[in-house]
């Protein structure tokens, strides 16, 4: 019974968001693919994305319902749901538009401060404990400190290169020459759409105590997002040429983003809030630098430069050590519970041999 509680609360989320963070890598690769191709407005493949994937989760709320007793979903848990994709929905507009006014490459390095971000917010709505005296605390601040730090390296350090592929290399960044106003307003929506993302995770760890069913909160979460982005689409873009999709890659990037982007990833992170903490899920964003680094190289013939491998390296060590935080947290407090009912084990028994030695 340990060992399948062990598998389920420890190895299943991180086996889970690791593959989901590949996900995202790849997801990213076909969107640049598809943006080369000349793909359609990013407002209307957010419309598209988004109606796929609550056509998909479209059953769950009677699934949810038909398996366990739930609270009753009421007018409060919907508005911090639309509260919720409010967020979402805004901080995709935010990144997309912070990659046009500058390039992915600080849009990479602007994703680092999430779960600096997440942890700030954690601790100030009480979901994170920190006592600087304690060698957990002190792991997961440095850990977090230390992750950031080697996602800085991979993008900010090239270095010597080490090994390079035969095929032709497919480079997807922009250039770094920029002029510096459309590069500072780049980097504050990038800042302001990380910030939201991670405001996303606190969010939705108070939706999951009031209504704990993460398919029906999906579900009604990507509803919210499709509506609202079709109305600001057709505000935006009234041609309705515009939201004709070819079957091309445009096409096959609308249906994995939905499929994967939208459902699969919103219903595994929802889930691991869930289960987790926002801490915890927000730690595996600077392990996307390293898949990507990983990824580029095997399959896109990027060459592996000597600052990739010593910022994934970094990005490790740093994630490691936040995951022994953890644990040594949750043993501790493990610890604790079982301690707290020792005392009434003893009177249980001391009454138990009082009544022996009177009879």
């Amino acid at each position: 019974m340990t060992s399948r509680r062990y598998c389920y609360k420890d190895v299943l989320p991180l086996t889970t968001l690791v593959t989901m963070e590949c996900v995202n890598v790849g997801l990213s690769t076909l969107f640049k693919a598809a943006t080369l191709k000349g793909m359609i407005n990013y407002r209307v493949f957010i419309t598209y994305a988004y109606a796929i994937s609550a056509l998909l989760l479209l059953p769950s709320p009677f699934f949810s319902h038909g398996s366990r007793v739930l609270p009753p979903l009421n007018f409060s848990i919907i508005c911090k749901i639309c509260l919720l994709g409010l967020i979402g929905y805004t901080s995709l507009i935010m990144g997309l538009t912070g990659i046009n006014y500058s390039s992915p490459t600080l849009s990479s390095s602007i994703s680092n401060l999430v779960p600096a971000f997440t942890f700030i917010l954690a601790i100030i709505f009480r979901m994170e404990k920190v006592a600087l005296r304690s060698s957990s605390s002190q792991s997961k601040i440095i850990g977090t400190i230390v992750s950031i730090s080697g996602a800085f390296v991979v993008v900010l350090y090239k270095g010597s290169p080490l090994l390079s592929t035969s095929f032709p290399s497919i480079s997807l960044r922009q250039p770094l020459d920029l002029p510096r106003p459309k590069w500072a307003i780049g980097g504050l929506f990038l800042t302001t759409e990380y910030f939201l993302v991670s405001m996303w995770y606190i969010v939705q760890v108070q939706i999951m105590k009031e209504y704990p069913a993460e398919l029906t909160v999906v579900f009604f979460y990507n509803l919210f997002v499709c509506i609202l982005a079709a109305i600001v689409g057709l505000i935006t873009e009234p041609n309705l040429n515009a939201w004709t999709v070819r079957l091309d890659i445009a096409l096959l990037y609308i249906v994995c983003s939905g499929i994967f982007g939208s459902f699969l990833n919103n219903i595994v992170h929802t889930w691991a809030l869930h289960l987790k903490v926002p801490v915890y899920v927000a730690m595996f964003k600077p392990l996307s630098i390293a898949i990507a680094v990983a990824m580029g190289f095997m399959f896109l013939g990027d060459t592996l430069y000597l600052g990739s491998v010593v910022g994934a390296t970094i990005i490790s060590i740093g994630f490691y050590t936040v995951m022994w935080g953890k644990a040594k947290e949750d043993m501790s407090d493990d610890s604790e519970i079982g301690d707290s009912a020792l005392p009434s084990t003893h009177k249980i028994l001391l009454l138990q041999s009082y009544k022996n030695i009177g009879v």
